[in-house]
């Protein structure tokens, strides 16, 4: 089942939003971009970021240069439909492809 238009996925899911500031950083796979689906994990946030990690494809990479910082503010240039997730809270995950569109407590 899928959102109203005039809803949030937060209110979709019965969930408090938690708004990351545009100056925040996540972590996104910026060599991934293209692929599909995309996925995103929020993490507990510290300092400067707030806590997500975005990718596109299958499995992450373990590797150290897998992620790129990238402020908040900059999403809509590389994966604007990952936009409207952001809001979900620290323990929560989504997945975007043109099947699925889903977002789960982790």
């Amino acid at each position: 089942m899928h959102p109203k238009s005039i809803q949030s996925i937060c209110e979709f899911n019965g969930l408090e939003p938690v708004v990351p500031d545009g100056l925040s950083k996540l972590g996104i796979a910026l060599g991934t971009l293209g692929l599909t689906p995309i996925n995103g994990l929020r993490l507990p946030f510290d300092g400067e970021t707030c806590g997500w990690y975005l990718w596109c494809g299958g499995e992450p990479s373990k590797a150290e240069d897998f992620y790129s910082p990238l402020h908040v503010q900059h999403i809509d240039k590389y994966l604007p439909k990952a936009r409207e997730y952001l809001a979900l809270p620290p323990g929560y995950r989504f997945l975007i492809d043109d099947k699925v569109l889903n977002s789960v407590e982790i």
